[in-house]
């Protein structure tokens, strides 16, 4: 098991401290878990979260509210957008009354692609948690923000 003391190699002057630290470089382990992951699927967590919004919705959404549902407060989730629309995984859909509003789709592919995902997609990391031990680390993490 980590101890993020040994980790980084320091010591803190409280455990609140201890905790923020650790909050924060176990946060960066796991982006780069999952920077990794993604990699060879050629799109990043970022698009990964706006294919399964998308999913989510089970029908054409507003990119508006593909922005307010993100786990990552993305500013160039437009550009995250023309991304996968390049690749053909989503595709816009002019709203014919107003003209400014964009809806998108996932398409065949993007959903092929997030089926792959979730089939190979290894979360073995948290078998170290107890179903418990899960549930108090959610509420802990709520309970900060």
């Amino acid at each position: 098991m980590g101890d993020i003391s040994k980790d980084i190699q320091s010591k803190f002057e409280n455990e609140k401290i201890k905790a923020f630290i650790n909050i924060k470089y176990t946060a960066n382990w796991l982006n780069s878990k999952e920077n990794d992951f993604f990699k060879p699927y050629g799109i990043s967590p970022q698009q990964f979260n706006i294919l399964r919004i998308i999913r989510g919705a089970k029908k054409e959404i507003k990119v508006q509210l593909i922005k307010d549902r993100m786990i990552e407060r993305a500013p160039n989730a437009t550009r995250l957008m023309d991304k996968l629309c390049e690749k053909q995984l989503i595709e816009r859909i002019r709203c014919e009354q107003d003209r400014r509003v964009v809806y998108v789709k996932i398409t065949p592919t993007g959903l092929q692609l997030l089926s792959t995902i979730d089939t190979h997609k290894n979360l073995s990391f948290l078998d170290n948690l107890s179903k418990e031990e899960a549930k108090i680390l959610s509420d802990l993490l709520d309970k900060i923000r």
